[in-house]
């Protein structure tokens, strides 16, 4: 069977530092795969490369067994990867319900059932709807990130370390929602922390230095194992 996404030998360089090293991995529809390593292992890299914002130096993504290379980030989204990325992005001047209806923009017309679905997910948007993001505290603004995302009714969820510098009540929330819609899309989930990764990943991938290190199901996710590759 296709996979939903394949990401097959694919390298990277800022300048002439090489920061991804023939990198492959494949996510299935409704799968949960948890990408791991520490802070400079590649893997922010790996998913801006997916994003189309950073070039490839070698290799090939496909979506759907269709090479997405040439694509815009724009159209890479309308295709169905809703992305999260490492520090929200959030508008800080629109309010939580422009962010969330900027999401929606993706699918056109306005859809008023996935905007009550995604609010009941998130509770604490609907008592907050017309604030400024920029008024948020951090776990806030992480939700309506994920929200955002959500609007663009995506088949492949890509969250970039979702639970930094968030309060540890907001993170249970946020496991709790990745655990709902897992099996309704694929999720790629990029985590250095052991715990949170294990309790989603139907598969998981570690880079180190740039390159695949390990790779298996979830399942088997050894702390011990996997300890001297991550912050546990």
């Amino acid at each position: 069977m296709t996979p939903l996404l394949a990401i097959d030998g694919v390298d990277h360089h800022y300048g002439s530092a090489q920061s991804l090293r023939a990198v492959s991995l494949e996510i299935a529809e409704g799968e949960c795969l948890a990408l791991l390593g520490r802070n400079g292992a590649g893997k922010t890299t790996l998913l801006r490369c997916l994003m189309g914002l950073l070039p490839l130096s070698r290799g090939r993504i496909t979506l759907r067994g269709e090479s997405i290379g040439g694509w815009s980030s724009s159209r890479r989204v309308r295709a169905g990867i809703g992305y999260v990325p490492q520090g929200r992005d959030i508008f800080a001047d629109l309010s939580v319900a422009e962010n969330l209806l900027i999401g929606q923009k993706v699918r056109g017309a306005r859809d008023e059932p996935l905007l009550d679905e995604v609010c009941s997910l998130f509770p604490i948007l609907r008592g907050m709807w017309n604030r400024r993001g920029g008024d948020l505290s951090g776990g806030q603004q992480q939700q309506l990130a994920i929200g955002r995302a959500l609007m663009t009714r995506p088949r492949l969820l890509v969250l970039d370390e979702p639970t930094e510098g968030i309060q540890p009540s907001i993170v249970r929330s946020i496991e709790d929602v990745i655990a709902s819609v897992k099996g309704r899309m694929s999720i790629l989930l990029v985590e250095q922390y052991f715990d949170f990764a294990r309790s989603l990943a139907d598969r998981y991938v570690v880079l180190n230095r740039g390159a695949v290190a390990l790779s298996g199901n979830g399942a088997e996710m050894d702390r011990d194992t996997l300890g001297r590759y991550l912050s546990i």
